[in-house]
């Protein structure tokens, strides 16, 4: 009776332990709030269902807060098991204190290209960080239904997108343009970056500044935030006191035409609006000129180098790695495009019309993200405080570029003064 009731015991601790073994919860920190859905109700049920015993939770903060959250939970060892990466320069800074993991032998890297890689390696590329999942183009949407009733056409160039803003602003039925300027990010990744590569010639001009041959004071770097200050006469009442999800309601609800955004939006957007929504290219300076787009290789996933789960959060980035999440996430948030090298047939026509530029326009990243706001003051924190306060018409055009000339040239030696 001691030898079975002692077997019985035995059993049931090993049952016990091993259910205990298995009962394992990743939890993946990101800035996308917007994704809580996304990630919910289709990507971690379709991971769960092919592991049982592996439980995940996504648990977002605000997008202006994410880096200095992350940070503080990083250093205090409080932060989740898979980290949501930005490109370039913040990652790379996390890798090098040692606290993203190093995932170059994952079998699934197999699956991306040097280049989509490339923003999550270090400079000398013998190390990849994160596991790459989407590049984001920006642009504008704009209600499609307010401009067949102005008889307006999407916009090409600069004085097409102004005409197009003064009939919307002269018939008072709509707020020509939805950006506030409170939570600052928004005006430089929405305007400045969205416009910017227009004037600076997308790769031309960022590789021209990495290298020092050119600044920020320079015409083409001066010139959006010249546009930028026009905008503040389309923005509406108020928004200088507007958040970036005012600006967001204030497009979905269908009180502004237009919105300078990028591709991320569709997926949020498509269930909350009510009309058809469109979707336009940065408008050039004149007719005919190279266009020039923002296509931000914008997000992948990496692990918390102090895990207590490395052999669990490495089957997550496994399959966040292979061809079956990038049709998911693609489809499920359309707008992120896949950079899996497995082609992914998109369903959404507005994300087929923003993806459909890459066929006209040359391709470039934000100027901020790569080394040049490795020092301090950060340049792309900079950048989104003088976007802002060039909007409201607190600082000119020209003060602004030079303010940021002077913070990236007191710690970056290519852009010290000979």
């Amino acid at each position: 009776m001691k030898k079975i009731l002692g077997t019985a015991v035995l059993a049931g601790t090993v049952i016990s332990g091993a259910a205990w073994a298995q009962d394992v919860t990743l939890n993946i920190e990101s800035w996308r709030n917007d994704d809580i859905a996304v990630w919910q109700d289709t990507l971690i049920p379709a991971f769960e269902a092919a592991n049982p015993g592996i439980k995940v939770t996504f648990s977002p903060t605000a997008p202006a807060d994410y880096n200095a959250v992350l940070n503080s939970k990083l250093d205090a060892g409080s932060a989740g098991d898979l980290i949501t990466c930005r490109p370039f320069d913040a990652s790379l800074e996390l890798y090098d204190k040692g606290q993203l993991a190093d995932l170059t032998s994952l079998a699934s890297m197999a699956n991306f290209s040097d280049v989509a890689k490339s923003a999550w390696q270090t400079d000398d590329g013998a190390a990849t960080f994160c596991v790459p999942m989407a590049s984001v183009i920006h642009g504008f949407l704009y209600n499609a239904d307010a401009f067949a009733e102005l008889g307006i056409e999407p916009p090409a160039t600069e004085a097409e997108f102004y005409a197009a803003l003064d009939k919307i602003k002269a018939d008072g039925t709509y707020v020509p343009m939805a950006m506030g300027t409170v939570d600052q990010w928004e005006a430089a990744t929405m305007g400045y970056q969205n416009i910017g590569p227009n004037y600076w010639k997308g790769e031309e001009g960022r590789k021209a500044l990495i290298e020092g041959t050119q600044k920020l004071t320079d015409e083409p770097w001066v010139a959006p935030f010249t546009q930028l200050a026009k905008w503040k006469d389309y923005l509406g009442d108020g928004f200088e006191a507007q958040t970036y999800p005012d600006s967001q309601n204030l497009f979905t609800l269908g009180r502004a035409a237009v919105y300078p955004t990028g591709s991320w939006e569709i997926g949020v957007f498509n269930p909350q609006v009510s009309f058809k929504m469109g979707a336009f290219s940065p408008p050039v300076q004149n007719a005919g000129d190279e266009c020039y787009i923002s296509d931000h290789t914008d997000i992948a996933l990496g692990m918390n180098a102090k895990t207590a789960h490395p052999e669990e959060a490495k089957k997550l980035l496994e399959w966040v790695g292979s061809p079956e999440f990038a049709t998911l996430y693609a489809n499920a948030l359309p707008g992120f495009f896949s950079l899996n090298s497995t082609p992914v047939e998109m369903e959404d026509p507005v994300a087929r019309e923003f993806v459909s530029w890459r066929e006209k326009c040359k391709p470039t990243i934000r100027s901020t993200y790569q080394i040049l706001s490795r020092g301090t003051p950060n340049l792309e924190n900079e950048t989104w405080n003088a976007s802002a306060n060039v909007i409201r018409g607190t600082e000119t055009p020209e003060a602004a570029a030079q303010r940021l000339q002077e913070g990236l040239a007191s710690w970056y030696e290519p852009q010290k003064a000979k």
